[in-house]
């Protein structure tokens, strides 16, 4: 935590043009300029807050999630600490109130401690850091407006310095900042697809308007699902799947999640029960769990026709502690026989293989969640 604390109140913080013209070259699409608000305002106050304020401060989610995120509403989640927060960039001329969408005060897991108002002027140059709130302030005292499903405070009612955000965090860090949120209903793979297919045309101005609340905020807890949607929206339709990536390479977004091609060594492809040892071709993504690298691996296991997803740890020597584990679900979140392998005790790895018909879609997790996690579905 960092002795500074005479932080801000109204804090005017500039923007590197460089960085500026990168997030105008990074989102396209229909949403372009509010995907382009969103990453400036990230741009500018991450490293503010880690750089001047010596503050861990990272985005919650990679660049792809939020720019999926961004197509269809404004925010950015960052997690500061142990807290997290999410920035509503503005364009307004004067911060007089806090205007919040719904997704992120009603979404279960997208929920944060507190949200900050940011005036962002992109023709001066700068971001103006506002006031902010709790979540259980906006679930308790905000005006919820249903024509646009946000939720208002006045600035009368927000804390104008964010000082008393960061001594609450060293101070008394049990403090309750979030109100309890009704859970959504469980859509299946049948209503996504459904209203992916509805909700994709760019032409529709506010795709999270068109449809009751209860459906959109559930289509937008499934990452994998809102990557579609955003996808879609941008007049992509094609959906590669691990076995493309691994014939003709990785797409920009695949490698943008992280994703990258790799030659497994012939003494991790003996594992798979190939006593030529030959090396085979895998799809590999790093991940950071609890402080420590992992990687997980995805390759053909050819005597079974089948696919091994398979999770191991980076650092030479080091193991997997127990009670890791790694699992994989339907497209639609269902869990199915032998879809899961828990670490018992320290092991070397984890492992799953899994049998599939082309067309199929899995998405894996891993508990404990790692660093920037969200859902995706790997089409196979």
């Amino acid at each position: 935590m960092t002795s500074d604390l005479a932080l801000f109140d109204s804090t005017y913080l500039d923007i590197d043009a460089d960085l500026q013209a990168q997030a105008w070259q990074q989102n396209d699409g229909p949403s372009r300029w509010q995907a382009y608000l969103n990453q400036v305002c990230l741009d500018t106050v991450i490293p503010w807050l880690r750089e001047d304020h010596d503050l861990r401060a990272i985005p919650t989610l990679k660049l792809p999630s939020l720019q999926s995120i961004w197509a269809v509403v404004t925010g950015t989640p960052i997690q500061v600490g142990a807290q997290k927060l999410v920035l509503i960039p503005t364009e307004t001329i004067d911060l007089d109130e806090l205007r919040v969408p719904q997704e992120w005060v009603d979404i279960p897991h997208w929920i944060a401690d507190y949200y900050v108002a940011a005036q962002v002027n992109p023709d001066e140059g700068w971001v103006r850091i506002g006031g902010f709130a709790k979540h259980l302030q906006l679930k308790e005292q905000g005006a919820y407006d249903w024509c646009d499903r946000t939720y208002t405070l006045n600035d009368t009612d927000l804390t104008s310095d964010l000082n008393v955000l960061w001594l609450t965090q060293q101070f008394n860090p049990q403090e309750i900042t979030q109100a309890a949120v009704n859970p959504l209903p469980t859509l299946s793979k049948v209503q996504a697809d459904q209203l992916i297919q509805r909700l994709g045309h760019s032409d529709l101005v506010t795709p999270r308007l068109a449809i009751p609340f209860e459906q959109w905020g559930s289509l937008m807890a499934h990452g994998g699902w809102r990557q579609r949607l955003a996808v879609q929206r941008r007049g992509i339709t094609e959906q590669p799947s691990v076995g493309q990536w691994l014939r003709t390479g990785m797409t920009n977004l695949a490698q943008q999640m992280g994703w990258q091609s790799m030659t497994l060594q012939p003494q991790l492809s003996a594992a798979r029960g190939d006593q030529s040892a030959t090396p085979i071709a895998a799809i590999s993504r790093q991940l950071q769990i609890e402080g420590q690298p992992y990687e997980l691996n995805i390759y053909a296991v050819e005597v079974e026709s089948a696919w091994r997803f398979e999770l191991r740890p980076v650092t030479p020597g080091a193991m997997i502690p127990a009670g890791f584990v790694l699992r994989l679900l339907t497209e639609d979140l269902e869990s199915f026989e032998g879809n899961e392998d828990q670490a018992s005790e320290p092991v070397d790895r984890l492992y799953i293989d899994v049998a599939l018909d082309s067309g199929e879609g899995l998405v894996w997790t891993v508990e404990p969640q790692p660093d920037q996690y969200d859902q995706e579905i790997l089409n196979f």
